[in-house]
Parts: C-alpha cells; structure tokens; sequence
C-alpha cells in the first residue's frame, strides 16, 4: 500500500485539487445550465432524468476500462488528452440545439470524466506520506467541492443574464485547467510506473512509509473489490442510500422552482449550500479521521453520517420558502462531506497502490449506477406526484437501507478485529495505519 516516501508533495497536490477544482466548476456549470434550460422551456422529469442519466451511465459502465487505464498509462498523457477533449465538447454543446444531440455530447463528456476522476484520486495518494493522507483528501475534495459550489451559483446568473451559451463557452475554458495541471504535476503514475508510487525523475518506489501488510492486504495483480468484506460492505452500503435518496437530484429542481416558486438565482444559492455544507464536513471530519486507526470504526462513524443525510432529507419538506433550505442542506452537506472523507481514506489504504485507479473507478462505478437507479425513480414519478412527497420517501427509503445494512456492516467490521485483534478500536496517533485501510458526493 505505498505512499510517498520522500516528503509529502504538496505543490503537486495544490496543482492537482486546482485543476480538479476548475474542472469541476466546469461540469457543475455545464449540468445546471442545462437543467435549467429544460426546466424553463417546459420539459418535464423525464428530460432533466436524460441529461443527468447520460451524464452518468459513462462512468458506471466505462469503469473497468478507466480504472485500469488509470493505473496502466502515464497519468500525464490521461489528464491531457482528456481534458482537451472535454473542451472540445463543452464548447460543442454551447451550440447544439437538437436534445438528442445535447445528450450525446453530455454523454461524451461524461466518457472524459470517468478517465479523469480514478486519475486524479488515485494520483494524490502517491504524492503524500501516510500522515497526511486525510490532509490531502481534504484538499483535493475541497477543491471538487468549490467547483460544485461555484458552478451552480455562476450557472444560475449567468443563464439569467446571458442565456445558456456563455457558461457553456466558459465552462469548455475551465477543462484546460486539467491539461494544465497533467503539464506541470511531477508526481506520476500509470505506464511503466504502475509497480509502484514513482514520482517523475526515477525517484525510488515509495516503502519507508507504506502501511503494514495485513491478511486482508492483496497484491495489485489479483485485487478485487469483493474479496475484502469491509471494503465492500461500506461501498454496498454507500450505494444502496444514494439509489434511495437520488432522486432528489432530480426532483430539487421543481421542488425549488415551481412548488416553493423560487428564481434560478435562488436555485443555484440553494444547490451551493449543501455543496458548501460538504467542504466545511471534509475538514471538520479530516482531523478525526486521522486519529482513527481502526478502518472500522470509519465505516461504522460514515453510516451515522448518513443517516444525518436522510434526516436533513426529510426535514426539508417542512419549508415555506426555499431560503429555508439553506441551513438544512448546510447540515446535510457537512454529513456528507464527513461521510466522503471517511470512504477515501479507507479505500486508499485498504488497497495496494497499482490498483487504486480500479479501487477508484469500482467506488465511483457502484456510486454513480445507485444515482442512475435514483434519477430513474425520480424522473418516472415527478410524472405522476408532486415534488413534496416525493422528497418525504426519499428521506424514509434511505433510513431504511440503512437499517437495514447495520448488520452486515457490524459482521464485517467484528470479521476485521477477530482477524486482526491487535486493532485499535479508538483512536491513536495521527496518520498511524490501522489493520487495514468516498461525488459525487453521497446524497447529492
């Protein structure tokens, strides 16, 4: 499980959360823009269930092909030639007009995203020591998350003074920041570095701060996501939630709109405030995560984080005014952020480093197939319910994955410590390894 031997790289890691930030900004700017767009020319949840189905199917099914891509070509030739790419299409769709080639150019775009993002979280580890891991995770999704908090604001006044094309244009400039950060980042990986954490120059493979080999511990060559309970059960877990509540992602958007009849200006004031809600959570919950030691206790703090998800879900539907929503999709944020940070730092020390691009892309593909079940659910019911009760069964339907995915979370995290009993189960010394080792965000 190598992590950087020499110091922790931090210029490479504030080039790396820049450029995910921006790009971010960008696809975040670019989904909204054209949420709204469908939603102001009368298009119902079905439409705005297509688009964001079409931003998402890329990246579950392309998920085996990028994760290994990810770990098997140089990270600086994926980051490039993606980022130009997705330029390319985003500069595309500020001029496409049919909706079925809006789709396909959403779709394409999607396809540079699923190369990006196992790219770009499994990079980050090599370029810090073990301490610092949930620093870096921190940064990087701070990062992400400034992007989402910016591109729905900016689409939102943006649309309102200038149409849908202009943050489209502007969105097409915010790739290159991925072309710019694949340049000038020293860390690399993928190629003929995938044997272990290299950083460009021959530096040495990464060992005097690799965590310590475990029973559960497999070599990059067989890894798979199955063969480790834990790892699993927090991922099932993670997903199942995310299919019961994603609807809402489908849903906010009339429920902001035209049930509590609220500006797209408020709309992208709302949106920004759960986004906001999971930067503060990620730095909050970085310090705490740093002094587990027990991967355990991680998974088991993430299912209460979630839980405070599906709460704040719930307690939405009491508001008269959208701006009410503000401080409530603050506190479900901050779960959520929590939640995230807890699910990267397991994954990345639970898995062998050559493999975390496929580690990645398999969180990522399981993440965003639950968020298709969601969009389907919610785009098919906006068609024959309002907004209000829709959001009250989301809420209830994620307590109830939950409840009902407590026990096998408990039977993995009891099979853990039996294998690996000299565990702490509380805490102890910050960045220490336990026995072993999460934007999606999980309920946005």
């Amino acid at each position: 499980m190598s992590f950087a031997s020499a110091p922790s790289r931090w210029a490479d890691v504030g080039l790396a959360t820049a450029g995910r930030g921006i790009a971010t900004c960008g696809d975040f700017l670019a989904a909204t823009t054209l949420t709204l767009a469908l939603q102001s020319s009368g298009a119902g949840g079905r439409a705005v269930a297509g688009v964001l189905l079409a931003a998402t199917l890329p990246l579950v099914v392309l998920a085996p092909l990028t994760g290994r891509l990810a770990d098997r070509v140089d990270s600086r030739t994926l980051l490039i030639g993606a980022g130009l790419a997705q330029s390319v299409i985003c500069l595309g769709l500020a001029y496409a007009g049919h909706p079925l080639l809006v789709i396909c150019l959403v779709a394409l775009l999607a396809c540079g995203l699923a190369v990006t993002q196992p790219v770009l979280s499994a990079l980050v580890p090599s370029m810090v020591r073990p301490a610092d891991l949930p620093k870096a995770t921190a940064l990087n999704q701070t990062a992400g998350l400034l992007g989402v908090l910016a591109g729905p604001a900016l689409a939102g006044f943006l649309v309102g003074g200038f149409g849908t094309r202009v943050p489209l244009q502007i969105g097409a400039v915010s790739y290159l920041a991925l072309v710019l950060a694949g340049v000038l980042i020293r860390t690399r990986r993928g190629g003929t570095r995938r044997t272990a954490a290299s950083v460009s120059g021959g530096t040495a493979p990464a060992t005097g701060h690799a965590a310590p080999a475990t029973e559960h511990a497999a070599t990059a060559a067989n890894w798979r996501l199955r063969r480790d309970p834990l790892l699993l059960a927090m991922v099932a877990t993670l997903a199942g939630v995310i299919a019961a509540i994603g609807a809402i992602n489908v849903i906010e958007v009339f429920y902001v709109r035209e049930t509590l009849g609220a500006s797209a200006s408020v709309y992208g004031l709302v949106t920004g405030a759960w986004t906001l809600g999971v930067l503060c959570g990620a730095w909050i919950f970085a310090r705490l995560a740093r002094r587990f030691t027990d991967d355990g206790a991680l998974v088991q703090c993430g299912l209460l984080l979630l839980a405070g998800c599906c709460l704040m879900v719930l307690v939405s539907v009491t508001v008269p005014v959208a701006l009410l929503l503000v401080p409530i999709w603050l506190v479900g944020g901050l779960c959520n952020g929590g939640d995230n940070v807890f699910n990267n730092v397991v994954l990345a020390r639970r898995v062998p480093e050559a493999a975390r691009g496929r580690a990645f892309a398999a969180m990522g593909a399981a993440v965003q197939g639950a968020a298709m079940v969601g969009y389907l659910i919610g785009g098919l019911m906006l068609e024959v319910t309002e907004p209000r009760p829709l959001i009250v069964g989301c809420g209830v339907a994620g307590l109830l994955v939950l409840a009902v995915f407590v026990r096998p979370v408990r039977r993995a995290v009891r099979a853990e410590r039996a294998r690996c009993p000299q565990a702490d189960t509380t805490t102890g010394p910050a960045g220490a390894s336990g026995a072993g080792f999460a934007t999606s965000a999980a309920a946005r």
